[in-house]
């Protein structure tokens, strides 16, 4: 009896041995345990967040939402006191107005400027005239004096003439001259006063904007987060308002290295979600991470230095949440979820479209 007993006790601890050798197997997914499933909780449902904040500084007049509430793209969420902005918009176009104006008298001073010259030729053209005449009677009155046909007097009125129709002629050459270095000064001036204008333009454009801005709209469809804007509250600009959620949403898994080798994209995956009692969606893989997860950490890890322990990096597998499914209206970024993709699945496919 003895003997039996201690028998059937050697089979239950060898039992029991094979059995906590076979969970060990099991669990660390060794032979023959291995499978072609991999799975990790390492993994969280991942949005396009988008913090609102304003572009300038001022009071808040208007707090057009509420907290969590859906809202569509362009919808008022915030209105800044826009009256600071109001008069600067019109200070811009005052200005604006100005350098029109100066504009518009440097037009009117180009014409004058080529009335001028007009006139100056006009009056170069009859001082050549008066000066053909005066020489010409020079030219008559020279030779009589000499044979004393003619009186002296007649002969210095003559000279007189002559030299009175040259000084006459560069003084009309020389008022021509002027008005036209008068006319170029215009045109060069006239281009700085049309970069002034368009310089008065980008201001008044840069005040519609600013005057925009007082307005903060939804830049996409979504849900909002706890509104953090107050009526009467003093904001700057970068100030946390609020956050718009939108609805499409992924899966972030963040996957150990040793996982990877037999993953691809397009290969289906199954999770379940903690918040919804562990509900199972499904998707798919979408793409891979150009690096492991230590990489675009703030403090990467040195491994040059001290003693060295391996540890298995992880690498963000984005999936892809198929459509259709009803569950999938409630997820929401920040959720936990436990991912598993089947490794085998795909390349089954791909070895059949080979």
């Amino acid at each position: 009896m003895t003997r039996h007993l201690r028998s059937t006790a050697t089979l239950i601890a060898v039992a029991l041995g094979i059995a906590g050798i076979a969970l060990v197997l099991y669990a660390w997914r060794l032979p023959p345990f291995g499978s072609t499933i991999e799975t990790t909780d390492n993994a969280y449902i991942r949005g396009q967040v988008t913090l609102i904040s304003p572009q300038l500084a001022g009071y808040v007049a208007e707090v057009a939402v509420q907290d969590f509430q859906s809202v569509k793209a362009g919808q008022v969420l915030v209105r800044l006191d826009s009256r600071i902005y109001e008069q600067k918009l019109k200070q811009a176009q005052a200005t604006l107005a100005v350098q029109k104006a100066t504009l518009a008298n440097s037009e009117q001073k180009r014409r004058s400027d080529e009335a001028r010259i007009g006139a100056g030729e006009a009056q170069v053209n009859g001082a050549k005239a008066a000066l053909a005449t005066a020489q010409a009677n020079w030219s008559r009155v020279e030779p009589l004096l000499k044979r004393g046909v003619t009186t002296q007097s007649q002969a210095d009125q003559s000279k007189s003439a002559l030299e009175q129709a040259k000084a006459a002629m560069s003084q009309a050459e020389s008022s021509l001259e002027v008005a036209r270095q008068d006319l170029a000064a215009t045109l060069v001036n006239r281009q700085s006063l049309e970069a002034a204008v368009q310089n008065a333009q980008a201001a008044v454009r840069l005040a519609e904007i600013d005057l925009q801005n007082t307005t903060i709209r939804a830049p996409q469809d979504g849900r909002l987060s706890e509104v953090g804007a107050r009526l009467g509250q003093y904001v700057t600009a970068g100030s946390q308002l609020m956050a718009v959620v939108p609805e499409r949403v992924w899966v972030i898994a963040n996957f150990k290295e040793t996982q990877l080798a037999a993953m691809q994209i397009g290969q289906p995956v199954t999770f379940t979600v903690d918040a919804l009692e562990h509900a199972s969606l499904h998707g798919h893989v979408e793409r891979f991470s150009p690096a492991a997860g230590s990489e675009f950490s703030v403090l990467k890890p040195d491994n040059a230095t001290g003693n060295f322990t391996k540890v298995a990096q992880r690498v963000p597998v984005r999936v892809t949440i198929d459509p259709g499914q009803e569950l999938a209206e409630r997820l929401a970024p920040g959720m936990s979820v436990v991912v598993s993709i089947d490794t085998a699945a795909q390349a089954v496919a791909n070895t059949a479209g080979g």
